[in-house]
């Protein structure tokens, strides 16, 4: 996730860090040259009789704006719906282990409370690995006893086997009578409330937007902004190349970032920063717990992305 502070307008019209521009100004300039090319060849166009009107192209162009437009839209709104999933884990692990202190009066730096805080824990960084397709073995290593890491690093599905050991540990306080079955109840509420959240990244995540409908879209303005220098030449003469690029840019950069925002749990720029995410969720129970030292808070890189 891209985290600056707000600038002058002016500066951000030159802001690199932070831009889609990086990914695609190779192509830019492949139609600067297109439109250059197209400029030296006009001469020879006219002798032929061939001329291309800005009339088809203003209306492709507009179809087009609408439908990039309403994939930016799907794309945030999966980007979106993921950051409440993410702020929903953070909400329901505080609510757990405040009822665990507070519903079975325990002390905050019980060792039983601790466990139920190091398996908060660990769901979320578990969570975070299994929507990036990496490995987890070092945080269950850390956070949890040796046999218990060994066994969910060997698991298809740790975040729910997790989930199963909360409410094993619920169960364990109602059967020692420390939880009455008003309590059981509370904390089942929110246990449900972190599978939904695992349910829903897993729907995100398994589900893109459908292929065909990125394809369309994606071809559909490369050949577009690849044609758009013949169509400004009678209009604009040499100034063609400055047109068609700067048109293209608004166009190429729209899906540069509907792509970047569909896939929300990436490591793009532009993704969340699930990293930060994790060590919010560790910093916070761990000091539920009284612990003095606490992870550092995650910072933006140099280059402005908070992962």
């Amino acid at each position: 996730m891209i985290v600056r502070p707000k600038q002058h307008w002016f500066r951000l019209v030159f802001v690199w860090h932070g831009s889609v521009l990086h990914k695609i100004l190779s192509r830019l300039l492949l139609i600067g040259v297109v439109a250059v090319v197209a400029v030296l060849a006009m001469p020879q166009l006219a002798a032929w009789g061939l001329h291309m009107s800005t009339a088809p192209f203003s209306l492709i162009g507009i179809a087009l704006a609408i439908f990039l437009g309403f994939r930016n839209s799907a794309s945030y709104d999966r980007f979106w719906e993921a950051r409440k999933f993410w702020g929903a884990v953070l909400v329901a692990s505080r609510s757990l282990l405040r009822q665990a202190q507070t519903l079975t009066r325990r002390e905050p730096g019980d060792p039983a409370v601790r466990e139920f805080a190091a398996l908060l824990i660990a769901l979320a960084c578990q969570l975070r690995h299994q929507l990036r397709g990496t490995s987890g073995q070092a945080d269950l290593d850390r956070l949890l006893p040796s046999a218990l890491a060994q066994r969910l690093g060997r698991a298809e599905y740790a975040c729910v086997l997790l989930l199963r050991d909360m409410g094993r540990w619920v169960q364990a306080q109602h059967a020692a009578g420390r939880l009455s079955d008003e309590g059981v109840r509370a904390m089942d509420s929110n246990l449900n409330e972190l599978t939904a959240c695992h349910g829903g990244c897993e729907r995100l995540a398994s589900t893109p937007i459908p292929y065909a409908y990125s394809v369309l879209l994606h071809r559909t303005v490369y050949v577009y902004c690849a044609l758009l220098p013949f169509s400004l030449l009678d209009a604009v003469g040499v100034l063609t190349p400055l047109i068609a690029v700067f048109i293209s840019y608004a166009f190429m950069a729209l899906d540069a970032i509907a792509s970047e925002l569909e896939e929300p749990f990436g490591t793009e720029p532009n993704d969340l920063a699930l990293d930060a995410l994790c060590i919010t969720v560790e910093r916070t129970l761990l000091e539920m717990c009284d612990v003095a030292e606490l992870p550092a808070p995650l910072r933006p890189r140099a280059d402005h992305v908070l992962t």
